[in-house]
């Protein structure tokens, strides 16, 4: 049987590290076979296409770069490995998939939805997540955690606006997706666990449905 594909998405300083570990774990016990991804990156040519990305470039990286080199690190990582493995009946966890593009590119830089969805169409085929968790924190909050880990890469330096902009249309977008769903990351991380092993208890449920009525 096919596996399922679920991405965690979430501004810079949202927690995804802590949450996708979660979710893997939860999903083991249920005794799925679980693949890990990130993006951009998740393959060799996809890592250094990732490395393009976030270096601090002595030169204007226009809106039209950065998007590009997204959609092929995300094409390297479909074929190489997502699509594979959930052939082979693996689940695969994301930390990050389009949905990134459509809110940092489409909504912070300010890429035109045509051109957003016509790259994503040529990209992706059709292809989308089975389930996706947005963890939703103020810009302000996220970046703070952020530097706390560290020096900002080229993105993280963005600016305010810019990730304001960016939530902005990842609650757009959520609004409009029931396979979107948004977890308060402002909670303490606790309450955001429990929130999360909630939403991934009850999908395996409605999987587990399914898959007795199909047969």
């Amino acid at each position: 049987m096919r596996g399922k594909f679920i991405v965690v998405e979430g501004l810079e300083g949202a927690g995804k590290s802590s949450v996708i570990g979660l979710i893997v774990k939860s999903l083991v016990a249920a005794g799925k076979r679980v693949e890990q991804t990130r993006e951009p990156g998740g393959t060799p040519m996809a890592e250094a296409i990732r490395e393009c990305v976030k270096h601090d470039w002595q030169e204007t990286v226009s809106e039209e770069t950065e998007l590009l080199l997204m959609y092929a690190a995300r094409v390297q990582l479909l074929t190489n490995k997502i699509l594979p493995s959930l052939e082979s009946g693996a689940w695969v966890v994301g930390d990050r998939h389009d949905l990134s593009s459509q809110a940092y590119q489409g909504g912070g830089r300010g890429v035109s939805q045509d051109t957003m969805s016509a790259i994503s169409d040529i990209a992706l085929k059709g292809f989308k997540p089975d389930l996706t968790l947005y963890l939703d924190v103020e810009p302000a909050v996220g970046l703070e955690r952020a530097r706390g880990r560290g020096e900002l890469d080229r993105i993280e330096q963005a600016g305010l606006a810019f990730f304001e902009r960016t939530r902005a249309r990842y609650l757009e977008l959520a609004d409009n997706d029931d396979s979107i769903k948004v977890i308060n990351a402002m909670q303490p991380m606790e309450d955001v666990h429990s929130d999360v092993v909630t939403v991934i208890n009850q999908y395996l449920k409605v999987t587990a449905a399914s898959s007795v009525s199909m047969g």
